[in-house]
């Protein structure tokens, strides 16, 4: 299946039917469960990859984003958003919900770094610009940067070794470990795209001005006419810069943004899911309970009630 069949099953899914022929799973081959607030896995690269034949077939996961670091090897990721080639060593992003499938040179090695959304808005609470990474697919090759692909194999080494045991502070190390992953892997995007003249251009200083109103104005206006007007353009050169700079439609930022703001509020205010809604501008509640169920497969109570204190951590080693 190529990244066109795979942008015509997205389409699909987001015109409110579901996915035909692209299966959700928990991880890869497993089928979808519960995942504690703190969920996080890691495993090596080619547990999955290998039995496949170092091909695995498109699919999503309903509330997991993933980090794959690869030490050696390339292939290509296939997306919703489009195809991405890659050689080792290098960094693909794949947040939540994207439909994604990999065809991996056999031998490829590396680690995958899973972690659930509930996790990650905790995370954003402490630190905004980590979800930058999480806006769409990507990829980073920091093969520009040595040192840093280095730094980032041996957190990684260091972060596989706690999650494999039970000592004094573990989970401590454990989130000491992540934070100091992603504070490497945003700092190396954030030096990689400013080094992209697609991204420094005009374009990219379109879509950071339409992110920063997005910031102040999300519980007032969901309509991208809205916005566009306040930054002078037009929706169609709006859209424009949104794909090439962050490779997502205005909307999907626009609305990622009211979601994470949902999950919050969901997760650490006493609102009801009633007052969540009108909160964030929504004037029917049951159509936000429609979209977040579409955003996250499930509703806000059921949301609620299956991350409320729930702590768990894995790993594969």
């Amino acid at each position: 299946m190529d990244a066109a069949e795979i942008n015509l099953d997205f389409l699909e899914e987001r015109r409110g039917g579901s996915a035909a022929g692209v299966p959700s799973f928990f991880l890869y081959g497993e089928p979808p469960r519960e995942v504690g607030h703190h969920f996080l896995h890691l495993e090596a690269l080619d547990d999955r990859s290998r039995p496949a034949d170092w091909n695995i077939r498109p699919h999503a996961h309903a509330n997991l984003s993933h980090i794959f670091f690869l030490s050696s090897g390339a292939g290509e990721m296939r997306t919703d958003c489009g195809a991405f080639t890659f050689e080792a060593p290098a960094i693909l992003i794949v947040p939540a919900r994207t439909i994604h499938a990999f065809a991996w040179s056999p031998g490829t090695a590396g680690r995958v770094l899973t972690l659930s959304d509930a996790y990650l808005a905790e995370l954003l609470g402490r630190e905004r610009q980590f979800g930058d990474l999480f806006l769409g697919p990507d990829r980073l090759s920091p093969r520009r940067f040595s040192d840093d692909a280095a730094r980032i194999a041996d957190c990684l080494q260091s972060l596989g070794r706690e999650l494999a045991w039970t000592a004094p502070a573990h989970g401590i190390a454990v989130e000491a470990h992540l934070l100091t992953l992603l504070v490497m892997i945003l700092r190396m995007s954030h030096t990689e795209n400013t080094a992209d003249p697609l991204r420094r251009g005009k374009q990219g200083e379109l879509v950071a001005r339409f992110r920063e109103a997005v910031e102040e104005r999300f519980r007032a206006s969901h309509k991208i006419e809205d916005y566009a007007a306040g930054l002078g353009v037009s929706v169609t050169r709006l859209r424009a810069a949104c794909h090439a700079a962050a490779r997502l439609s205005p909307h999907q930022i626009l609305r990622r943004r009211v979601m994470l703001e949902a999950k919050r509020l969901l997760l650490y205010s006493n609102m009801t899911v009633n007052e969540a809604a009108y909160f964030l501008g929504f004037d029917d509640p049951a159509y936000f309970s429609r979209v977040f169920r579409q955003h996250t497969g499930l509703s806000p109570r059921a949301f609620r009630a299956h991350n409320s204190g729930a702590t768990e951590a894995r790993a594969t080693v």
